[in-house]
């Protein structure tokens, strides 16, 4: 019999399973009862209608994990091990099946959703699943690329979290319709996609370097020239992406060919902790964080958003015209407080706060964050995920750096392998998101090209659903240039390793960059006003200026005096950035006695002479202001 694979914690109704997730798997009902097997790790039950009819307590509306194979599908079926299957009850609208099953590695060795799985595991995978068939708008979601997991939780509802706005938002129809297209030997006149023999491109050839070679001079030098035709998969049996299909309409979520890219590259490198977790491409973090907003704030509601109290001045931006009520959290070196977002929390009043509602939401750039630089360390991530558990706070965790964690000022740069480098890394919030409360945020801006517009979201299932909601009628996902550029250099050519390989090469790039900062810093500012800490990962550094050794204060207040010094490192020909600019409360009043002035720097683009030039300049400035 043929098999389709099913989320068994997506068909079913049963209380949670004990919070365990299961696999299904569903044979197609032609008139004769379907059969169930589940993976578990204890008896469960599971109500099907013989007719395949969706029922109150389950549903068997199976779908297949590639267009035109069911390899995949039965490569999982020989995942699971059954020990005991019997009819407990048959009546004519349903059947009761108890089953008995255990994980297949407790019987074949195959082990899925224990720790984090290799590049090995996902390979092996692909080759079980053979050929990726996803044509013209293809449906794909992260359930047909990504391993069982039935020893984790599902993730909690978040339904009291969700806006006005999102709530009424519902599937589109004409991406609906094109899950038909699948059907062989059908013919679309539904649908309006353009003929793709009317588009104007035939091919796009690209020099990219070759792992581990990736400098400049040696992709000049010794790069791969690759092409990416308008009929590639029609016309071999290995491409799985072409022209044709990319540069057509598609779903919301992005190719199926990105999707199953970035559902395994999360599985590796973050392996979050409950089962039913997806990913939905973006165009790039700044519409994503839009759109998670507006599905979770309502103006009307008077909602509050807690962030760093200096934090990404465009989120800022972003959020402030949705009416989002923006509350700033005291920072140190490793960013958030935990102690400060919990007073705030726990003693949250409406009535002191303009009406304004306790804040449910976190949005947070753990690692180098912008402006500040600063890293949360594990043991901080922890505290601050237990705070969110304690006040019931959703959390939107932004991480366009997180693979830019570097090692300390001064030292080598590190080698090893890929396993090794991910072992370097400080676990996410979503790694430790055993209740599926953080919406995740990666982009390719900072890590390959910003002006591919890509990124993804990883969340729970619901949640991810009601982000696709909105793309759909929003950006109905991002660019097919850019999708299909991507794919060929991510997995057709480097494949994950290369990947991964390139993000330890930009890692050490920026460490050495940043190290060229420190030391400009450290021989050309004064210290006696100024002060830093080093940033561990990420492109900036956040430098200390205190207002109250200027010769001025308090008759020049301390934005006064961050004015002076900006506009003369602008004279001197250097540009930074005002600390100001990056307030989460820029309506406050600075505390003359306390607070200090920050301007923010940059070492990602100048050259290292130009670096410690504009540094020397700075300080010039900084000096000027304050009479030394």
């Amino acid at each position: 019999m043929s098999h389709y694979a099913v989320p068994a914690y997506k068909r079913c109704g049963l209380p949670r399973m004990r919070r365990a997730a299961a696999a299904a798997v569903v044979g197609p009902s032609s008139g004769a009862t379907s059969a169930a097997v589940f993976r578990g790790r204890q008896h469960s039950r599971l109500l099907i209608s013989p007719h395949g009819q969706q029922h109150s307590r389950a549903r068997t509306n199976s779908r297949l994990f590639h267009s035109n194979s069911r390899l995949h599908s039965e490569a999982l079926a020989s995942q699971t091990v059954t020990k005991a299957a019997k009819v407990v009850n048959k009546e004519e609208d349903e059947i009761t099946i108890e089953l008995e099953s255990y994980p297949a590695d407790e019987g074949n060795g195959v082990t899925f959703g224990v720790g984090r799985p290799n590049i090995g595991d996902i390979m092996d995978r692909r080759a079980k699943a053979g050929r990726l068939v996803a044509m013209t708008a293809a449906y794909s979601d992260s359930d047909m690329f990504k391993a069982p997991a039935p020893e984790k939780p599902l993730a909690k509802r978040w339904d009291h979290h969700v806006s006005a706005e999102s709530t009424i938002r519902g599937p589109c129809v004409l991406k609906q319709a094109a899950k038909h297209l699948k059907k062989p030997g059908i013919i679309s006149l539904g649908g309006g996609l353009p003929c793709p023999e009317y588009f104007p491109f035939e091919s796009i050839t690209l020099k990219v370097p070759k792992p581990p070679n990736f400098s400049e001079a040696a992709t000049l030098a010794s790069g791969e020239t690759v092409t990416i035709g308008k009929y590639d998969v029609s016309s071999s049996t290995d491409k799985v992406y072409d022209l044709s299909i990319a540069l057509n309409y598609g779903q919301a979520t992005g190719s199926a060919q990105m999707m199953r890219f970035v559902t395994e590259h999360t599985e590796l490198t973050q392996n979050p902790p409950y089962a039913d977790w997806r990913c939905c491409l973006t165009v790039g973090s700044t519409g994503a964080l839009e759109q998670a907003l507006r599905m979770l704030f309502d103006r009307q509601r008077g909602d509050s958003l807690l962030t760093e109290e200096y934090s990404f001045s465009t989120a800022l931006e972003t959020a402030v015209p949705l009416g989002v009520n923006v509350v700033g959290v005291k920072m140190d070196d490793q960013g958030l407080l935990p102690g400060s977002m919990d007073e705030i929390l726990g003693t949250w009043n409406p009535e002191q706060q303009n009406g304004k509602r306790k804040p449910h939401v976190l949005y947070t750039v753990p690692s180098g964050q912008n402006p500040t630089g600063a890293t949360q360390g594990t043991k901080r991530r922890k505290e601050i995920y237990g705070v969110c558990q304690k006040h019931d706070v959703f959390i939107i965790e932004d991480e366009p750096y997180y693979f830019l964690q570097m090692p300390a000022y001064g030292s080598d740069t590190l080698k090893g392998s890929v396993d090794e480098f991910l072992d370097t890394l400080i676990p996410s919030l979503l790694s430790m998101d055993t209740d599926g409360r953080v919406l995740r945020m990666d982009s390719f801006s900072k890590v390959v090209v910003p002006g591919s517009r890509l990124g993804w979201i990883t969340a729970s299932a619901q949640m991810v659903e009601r982000y696709i909601r909105h793309a759909e009628v929003a950006s109905q996902g991002p660019s097919g240039f850019s999708q299909v550029i991507l794919h060929k250099l991510l997995d057709e050519e480097w494949g994950h390793e290369g990947y991964l390989r390139w993000l330890m090469n930009l890692r050490d790039e920026y460490a050495k960059r940043r190290d060229v900062m420190i030391s400009a810093c450290e021989s050309l500012l004064p210290k006696e006003v100024v002060s830093w800490a080093v940033p561990m990962a990420g492109m900036f550094h956040w430098i200390k200026v205190n207002p109250r050794m200027h010769p001025d204060f308090p008759q020049k207040s301390l934005l006064q005096i961050e004015e002076e010094i900006f506009h003369l490192c602008l004279d001197k020909g250097a540009l930074v950035a005002r600390g100001s600019w990056f307030r989460a409360e820029p309506k406050t009043t600075p505390n003359e006695e306390t607070d200090y002035m920050y301007f923010r720097t940059t070492f990602a683009a100048a050259t290292p002479e130009n670096m410690t030039e504009a540094i020397r300049r700075f300080g010039e400035a900084v000096r000027e202001s304050f009479r030394i």
